[in-house]
C-alpha cells in the first residue's frame, strides 16, 4: 500500500539544527570542489578528453567540477545502450519501476541538505531557493511514482457481450531529455523520470553550466536499483549531440525546458521524418515566459509588495515563472512603486553560502551582460527606480532593478530577461489591466492581487496563462498541487506535475478479443 502523496515540507532555517544541517552540507560539498566525472553510458564510466568545467557564479575562479563531454559517436553508443535497455526496462512491471523512485526518493530525502548545498555552489542558489528545489525533486520521484500506478491497468472502456475489449498504455521507447540550469535538480529530475517510469529509456543531455549535480542524481538513480543503460548521462553542446540526438531517426520523444529560440528549434527539427523513421516524433517543450503580476485598486499592497518581490528577485529573476511586469491600477500604483521600491533596497545580496542571503549572483558572464544590456535599454524606455547596476569583478552579481512607466509594448515589457529586472506600467480599469497582461507572445504564469471578487473571476477567463495565481505571487507551483505550464509561445503546456503528464511519454493501444 503506497501512502498518498503530499509535497515534501520545506526546511525552517531558523531552527539551529536545520542551520547547521545546511551549514555542514555546504562545508562537505566544499571539500568536494573540483573533481573530474565521466559520462554514464550503459552503466559504464567513460572519460574523455574533452571536458566542460563547471564554475561557481558567485566566484568564478572557483571550479565545481570538471564533467566529460560527449561527441555523436558516444551519443549514438549511448542510443544504442539505451535502445537494448528499453527490452527489458519496457517489461518491468509498472510497480517495480515506480519502486526504483521511491528508493530515488528516499535516497534524495536524505542526501537533501547535500542537493542544496551544490546548488549554492554550481548555481548561486540562497539556502531557501535551494531547499525548495530539492523537495521539488523528491516531489516529482513520489508524484509520478503514483502517477504510473494509476495509469498501470489502463482505462476502462466499453465491451458487447460478444467480446472483451482493454485500453491500456505502452511506452514509446528511447527519448531525449534536455534539462536546464536554474531548477538543476527538480526539472532535470522531474523530465528524466516521468518518461522513465513510463518504461521508456533515456538520454539525458544536462545543462552545461549544472552537470554536476546531474551527475549526482545519476548515482541516486544506480543505487535505487535502475538497470544499466535506462538513463545515460551525457553531457555536451547542443549544437553537436543535441541537434544529432533530436534529429535521430530512432529518437521517439524529446523533453526539452529552456529559451524560446532553442525550443522552437527543437520543435521544428522533431517534426522532419528522417530516413528510416516510421514514427512521428513527441515533443514536451517548456519556453519560458514573461510574467505580469496585476495589481487592482481593491488589492491589498502589503500582499502585492511581497508577491512582486518575492515573484521578480527570488533566484535573481532566473525563473520561467519570474514576475517581469507589473500592471497596476493608477489609483495605486505610485504609492505600490514605493512599497516595492523600499522592500527591494532592503534586500541582502550576496554569496549564497551566508545564511543571510537573499540574492545571490546570476548564472555566468554572458547572463551578466545581457541583463546589463537590456538595464541600459530600459533606461531609454522608461523611468529607474532603484538598481540598475551589477559588478563581476568576483562573481555575477546584478543589483535588483525597477523600472517605472514603461509602455506595454517596450522592449522591457516583451522579451525574457530573465534577470532581477521588473517594470511597471498602469492601467485604468480591470479590463485595460488584463489587456496588458496579456499583450506578450508567452502566457506561462501571472497573478492578480484584488479583493473584487468579480473582477478575480474576470481574470480567471480572460488572463490567458497556463498558471493563474489569485492574491499570491505568480512563482513557487507545487507538484501535484500547481501543475505547471503554459500557454502561446511558453510551450506545450504538458502541466509537469500534473495528471496526465506522463500519458505524453506512452501511446495507448487498444485490444479487441472477440468470442
Amino acid at each position: 500500500m503506497v501512502v498518498p502523496y503530499t509535497h515534501e515540507p520545506f526546511t525552517d532555517f531558523t531552527v539551529k539544527e536545520n542551520k547547521q544541517a545546511i551549514e555542514e552540507a555546504i562545508q562537505y560539498v566544499k571539500g568536494q570542489l573540483g573533481k573530474d566525472y565521466p559520462l554514464i553510458i550503459g552503466g559504464e564510466r567513460i572519460a574523455t578528453e574533452d571536458k566542460i568545467t563547471s564554475y561557481n557564479p558567485a566566484n568564478h575562479s572557483e571550479i565545481i567540477g570538471t564533467v566529460s563531454k560527449a561527441n555523436q559517436d558516444l551519443a549514438e553508443q549511448a542510443m544504442e545502450k539505451a535502445q537494448e535497455a528499453f527490452k527489458t526496462w519496457s517489461r518491468w512491471t509498472p510497480e517495480a519501476r515506480a519502486n526504483v523512485l521511491f528508493r530515488a526518493a528516499a535516497i534524495s530525502r536524505r542526501r537533501k541538505h547535500e542537493f542544496s548545498a551544490w546548488m549554492v555552489y554550481e548555481i548561486g542558489k540562497p539556502w531557501k531557493e535551494a531547499d525548495a528545489d530539492s523537495a521539488e525533486a523528491i516531489d516529482f520521484l513520489e508524484f509520478y511514482a503514483r502517477q504510473m500506478l494509476e495509469y498501470k491497468d489502463g482505462a476502462e472502456i466499453n465491451s458487447r457481450p460478444i467480446e472483451h475489449n482493454a485500453f491500456t498504455y505502452l511506452p514509446l521507447g528511447v527519448g531525449v531529455t534536455v534539462s536546464p540550469w536554474n531548477l538543476p535538480f527538480a526539472i532535470m529530475a522531474g523530465t528524466t523520470v516521468g518518461p522513465m517510469v513510463a518504461g521508456n529509456t533515456i538520454l539525458l543531455k544536462p545543462a552545461s553550466l549544472t552537470p554536476v549535480i546531474t551527475y549526482k542524481f545519476m548515482e541516486v538513480l544506480e543505487e535505487a536499483g535502475m538497470p544499466k543503460g535506462v538513463v545515460n548521462f551525457i553531457p555536451g553542446s547542443g549544437s553537436d549531440i543535441g541537434d544529432y540526438l533530436v534529429e535521430h531517426p530512432k529518437t521517439r520523444f524529446i523533453n526539452f525546458t529552456g529559451s524560446k529560440e532553442v525550443g522552437t528549434s527543437i520543435y521544428e527539427k522533431a517534426a522532419k521524418i528522417q530516413p528510416g523513421q516510421n514514427f512521428l516524433k513527441k515533443t514536451a517543450i517548456e519556453m519560458g515566459g514573461k510574467d505580469t503580476i496585476i495589481v487592482d485598486r481593491e488589492g491589498n499592497l502589503d500582499i502585492a509588495t511581497d508577491a512582486i518581490v518575492q515573484s521578480a528577485f527570488g533566484f535573481s529573476g532566473q525563473k520561467c515563472s519570474a514576475c517581469s511586469r507589473v500592471v497596476a491600477h493608477a489609483d495605486v500604483y505610485e504609492e505600490l512603486i514605493e512599497r516595492v521600491k523600499a522592500k527591494t533596497e532592503e534586500l541582502t545580496i550576496d554569496a549564497p553560502q551566508h545564511a543571510s542571503t537573499y540574492m545571490g549572483p546570476v548564472c555566468e558572464e554572458s547572463a551578466f551582460d545581457k541583463i546589463l544590456e537590456y538595464i541600459e535599454i530600459g533606461k531609454s524606455e522608461a523611468t529607474l527606480v532603484t538598481g540598475g547596476t551589477g559588478d563581476k569583478s568576483e562573481g555575477y552579481f546584478v543589483k535588483p532593478t525597477i523600472f517605472k512607466d514603461a509602455d506595454p509594448n517596450a522592449r522591457i515589457m516583451q522579451e525574457e530577461i530573465f534577470g532581477p529586472v521588473v517594470a511597471f506600467s498602469k492601467a485604468n480599469d480591470i479590463d485595460e489591466l488584463i489587456d496588458i497582461a496579456n499583450n506578450t507572445d508567452y502566457g506561462l504564469t501571472g497573478a492578480i492581487i484584488s479583493d473584487n471578487r468579480d473582477h478575480l473571476e474576470k481574470a480567471r477567463h480572460e488572463f490567458h496563462v497556463g498558471n493563474l495565481y489569485f492574491n499570491r505571487g505568480c512563482t513557487a507551483a507545487i507538484v501535484g498541487y500547481q501543475p505547471f505550464g503554459g500557454f502561446k509561445m511558453s510551450g506545450t503546456d504538458t502541466k509537469a506535475g500534473g495528471p496526465g503528464y506522463i500519458l505524453h511519454f506512452m501511446e495507448p493501444k487498444t485490444v479487441c478479443d472477440q468470442f
